[in-house]
């Protein structure tokens, strides 16, 4: 499947977002991919209150992984920003959390040959209007 959405404000990222968390399971990894300041931790935002988490989701760029247990499910949102081979994704703990939950990886452009082949693509970008984000989904559904 491959769905674009056209969000010209966060109420328009959020419905995205409704969407796609009315399609998940909980054991599928969402692999993101888009520049710096495209949406990314915005949408897992978005996906995460959708899900009913309760806590606050924030970037992970610090901590690599941050874990919410409040939702249907557990959801472990990884950060890849400064990890450069597979060494250094080991030392994330990623390979742990593999089927344990719903696995959000923002920077995924830094793993893509690392990624499950089953791996729904979320490319975010910026849009040709002030403030509009692209949302392109590709999974295996």
């Amino acid at each position: 499947m491959i769905k674009t959405y056209h969000c010209h404000s966060l109420a328009d990222t959020w419905a995205a977002a409704r969407e796609i968390a009315g399609m998940l399971k909980g054991q599928e990894v969402l692999a993101y991919f888009g520049d710096l300041g495209a949406g990314k931790t915005t949408f897992s935002r978005a996906l995460c209150e959708a899900l009913g988490v309760t806590e606050e989701v924030t970037s992970p760029t610090f901590a690599m992984v941050h874990e919410y247990h409040s939702g249907p499910f557990p959801i472990y949102h990884f950060d890849m920003y400064r990890v450069d081979g597979e060494d250094s994704l080991f030392s994330t703990g990623y390979y742990d959390y593999l089927g344990g939950g719903l696995l959000l990886i923002e920077w995924s452009e830094n793993i893509e040959s690392l990624l499950p082949p089953d791996a729904w693509r979320i490319a975010l970008s910026y849009g040709q209007a002030e403030g509009e984000r692209i949302i392109r989904l590709e999974s295996k559904e």
